[in-house]
């Protein structure tokens, strides 16, 4: 198991549930959940001899390449040998997020900002000799999460998961991993007020499109909606749409009956999972939200 699951009898009494936990991804060796996907991609296009790659991300998937091509290239003797990742960030990258990027800025792994850095990477991969890392819309994103999924079949019970979503990547990998091994277990996706085009197929937004402090949901293009939204509809989980101050909460209720502090974009899970309580949802066994990083 990469990263523990940990049971909240407390959190789960505040929120008159049964059982509740944490599926602790923030403890990934690569800093989020993002770390079960990018190294394999990285992994299986190198073995088809690409050494170049590209990324453009807010943060999570950067590190996450970013730690895995150091590691790679810690075991690379020569120069020749070597593999080089450039990072194209945006102009409003969360401070905290570029710092640790820039921990990783050598002469192999390059960090530069833009004002539109997925035009760039468009720009940058016509080279044929460069590859574009896109969890969106490269479907090799999706295996890597099937180990993810493995642990949380582990969990006795288990009827739900929520997690905070921008592509829908990691919640498509899991709805269709959990169908293939004939257990219904409703996936609940979880974006904010200023980015929810999935959500969109299962409530009537009425927030104010706030600028949100989870600042990792940001694919307003949602190519995978479609098949996302018919994944949710079969196994009985839907999309929800938090404002700041319910993330807010969120983190403040999590902290009193756990002493765990989470980030906003972790909070995400808690502040769905809050709202699906308050809307009537009710489980009989295990509901698990994902704990995403930063």
């Amino acid at each position: 198991m990469i990263t523990r699951h940990e049971a909240y009898p407390e959190l789960a009494k505040a929120l008159e549930m049964k059982n509740l936990f944490f599926k602790r991804e923030d403890l990934h060796p690569y800093g989020s959940h993002k770390g079960r996907s990018i190294p394999v991609m990285i992994d299986i296009y190198m073995s088809q001899g690409i050494m170049n790659f590209a990324i453009s991300s807010s943060g999570n998937a950067a590190l996450a390449a970013a730690f895995h091509i150091e590691k790679l290239n810690q075991e690379r003797a020569t120069p020749e040998e070597k593999i080089r990742l450039d990072i194209l960030v945006g102009q409003h990258i969360a401070t905290k997020k570029l710092r640790k990027l820039e921990q990783f800025k050598n002469q192999y792994i390059n960090i530069t900002m833009h004002d539109r850095p997925l035009q760039t990477l468009f720009t940058k991969t016509k080279d044929q000799t460069i590859k574009g890392l896109r969890q969106s819309t490269d479907d090799l994103s999706l295996l890597g999460y099937s180990a993810l999924a493995e642990e949380l079949m582990e969990i006795p019970n288990l009827q739900a998961v929520f997690i905070g979503t921008s592509s829908g990547t990691t919640a498509q990998a899991l709805a269709e991993y959990f169908e293939s091994k004939g257990q219904k277990i409703e996936v609940h996706i979880v974006q904010t007020s200023s980015c929810h085009p999935i959500s969109d197929a299962f409530v009537d937004d009425q927030l104010l499109d706030e600028q949100s402090i989870a600042d990792a949901i940001v694919d307003h293009a949602s190519i995978r909606k479609d098949t996302v939204v018919k994944l949710l509809e079969k196994n009985g989980g839907s999309g929800w749409v938090v404002s700041n101050e319910q993330i807010v909460a969120a983190q403040v209720i999590t902290k009193k009956h756990t002493q765990v502090d989470i980030s906003t974009n972790s909070a995400l899970s808690v502040a769905g999972l809050m709202q699906g309580v308050y809307t009537g949802k009710a489980w009989t066994g295990s509901v698990v939200c994902m704990i995403c990083g930063d």
